[in-house]
């Protein structure tokens, strides 16, 4: 009977080795749950909007309410059709989650009154900063 001596350092002949993807998966996991914690979700209109121009305009950089009107007076938000009565219902349900501001895309052939309406509606459901968005080219 012969003994098989094994050296220092070499693996046994029996045995396997294996890598463990655990702390791996927890790390994808823990990079997935911040990138979803810190971005900042905005809701589109849902209508197309082509928007009036103007020589001066700023950026806003944070989260906001966007109103999207349409030349026949429609009010979109998050691409339903909501109407100017329900803007006020609309925007204080989103200010009770967080203060943010109210941005009105009206088209360019929207009438002032719609847009106005919209404005005052805004306004009366708690919006403190209400914006018209336009357009620099």
């Amino acid at each position: 009977m012969a003994r098989r001596f094994q050296r220092f350092g070499e693996p046994a002949a029996d045995t396997t080795s294996e890598i463990n993807i655990s702390p791996l998966i927890d790390v994808v996991f823990i990079l997935l749950i911040f990138f979803i914690v810190t971005t900042v979700f905005v809701e589109e209109t849902g209508v197309e909007i082509n928007k009036p121009r103007a020589a001066t305009q700023n950026d806003l950089e944070k989260n906001s309410i966007l109103l999207g009107v349409t030349p026949s007076g429609q009010v979109f938000y998050g691409g339903r059709d909501i109407g100017v009565n329900g803007v006020r219902s609309t925007v204080s349900r989103l200010l009770n989650q967080e203060s943010m501001p109210v941005i009105i895309q009206a088209d360019r052939d929207t009438p002032t009154e719609a847009t106005v309406r919209v404005l005052d509606e805004a306004k009366l459901g708690g919006a403190e900063n209400v914006f018209v968005s336009t357009t620099n080219d």
